[in-house]
């Protein structure tokens, strides 16, 4: 399948019938393929972390581990080796949005956001035009036992509007928001 198709990383697990996937990687690797490669296993023997990376892996998972472990070892390689092209959002004429850097550019400045502020504008943006209150705010974006206080989601949404521009995000009646 490997010499028949492209693939954006590969994740082999050393123990596997037939060829380890250290010897997969090695074999790739003489053929120049550079296709990111993470190796998993359940070996606690430094010995094949070590061959794991002389052969070319660039990361490796032990088991057993959660699956968000792996999303987010995949997430970080896709940014590594520029597997996805960066989603880009226009927020306006002036206001490019870089969700995966949380980066908001108005074509002079990048400022930075904080990780709920990117939450809260990523849910204003695939909710546009909609009247979205404080609590649907607040549980779709924290967790149960971490809810804020309604002056702090006050305050995420005002550093918002700095960043984005205040007419971006208009408040209604009621503590409701509007995303333009």
């Amino acid at each position: 399948m490997i010499d028949a198709n492209r693939y954006d990383l590969l994740i082999f697990d050393i123990n596997v019938p037939g060829i380890s996937g250290v010897e997969l990687i090695e074999e790739l690797r003489s053929f120049n393929d550079t296709t990111p490669a993470i190796i998993i296993t359940a070996y606690d023997d430094l010995n094949y972390l070590k061959k794991s990376f002389d052969v070319g892996a660039h990361d490796y998972i032990k088991k057993p581990f959660e699956l968000e472990e792996l999303k987010l070892r995949i997430e970080k390689s896709k940014v590594l080796f520029h597997i996805e092209q960066e989603r880009v959002v226009k927020l306006d004429e002036t206001h490019t949005y870089y969700p995966a850097r949380r980066i908001v550019s108005d074509g002079v400045k990048e400022r930075s956001l904080k990780p709920k502020e990117k939450e809260i504008l990523d849910y204003f943006i695939a909710h546009p035009h909609r009247l979205i209150s404080s609590e649907e705010l607040i549980q779709n974006i924290w967790e149960f036992d971490a809810m804020p206080s309604d002056a702090t989601l006050r305050s995420y949404i005002r550093n918002l509007r700095e960043i984005i521009g205040a007419d971006k995000i208009t408040t209604q009646r009621g503590a409701r928001y509007r995303y333009e």
